[in-house]
């Protein structure tokens, strides 16, 4: 079973952004000459996460983030020195990776669906690990 991997670079410019990367990803895909197998995507961030949801309508992304930043304020008391709990919490909430089924070259996504770095206290520039498992035929 073959293996690529690729690191890709994300410059984000809020605090809080939804960024489609599928693209990107798609391309590692591609180059990789996998026919069927998996795609990992992991974000090693703790105040960062990856997510799939609908990428045709970008009012989609806003009202993600809206009920996210409602349900976990910037400002509630936190502990945590840092100041930035709240970024982590939404890490942790949505996750740090996805797996996506590959075949015949392509990442198998629904028509409307979207591969989205998530940002949590930005503005940063963040890695997202891409990797790309060939599955024996």
């Amino acid at each position: 079973m073959g293996r690529e991997d690729m690191i890709l670079t994300v410059k984000t410019t809020a605090q809080t952004e939804l960024v489609d990367i599928t693209a990107e990803v798609q391309k590692v895909v591609r180059t990789s000459d996998v026919g069927d197998g998996l795609c990992m995507v992991y974000v090693p961030h703790t105040t960062a996460a990856v997510t799939i949801n609908e990428s045709a309508d970008p009012s989609v992304k806003a009202d993600i983030l809206m009920v996210l930043n409602k349900i976990i304020p910037w400002d509630a008391g936190y502990r945590h020195l840092e100041g930035n709990s709240a970024a982590h919490v939404k890490s942790s909430l949505v996750g740090a990776s996805e797996l996506i089924a590959i075949e015949k070259g392509g990442l198998v996504l629904g028509t409307w669906q979207g591969i989205f770095f998530c940002e949590f206290d930005g503005p940063r520039t963040r890695k997202v690990h891409v990797k790309v498992l060939h599955l024996p035929s």
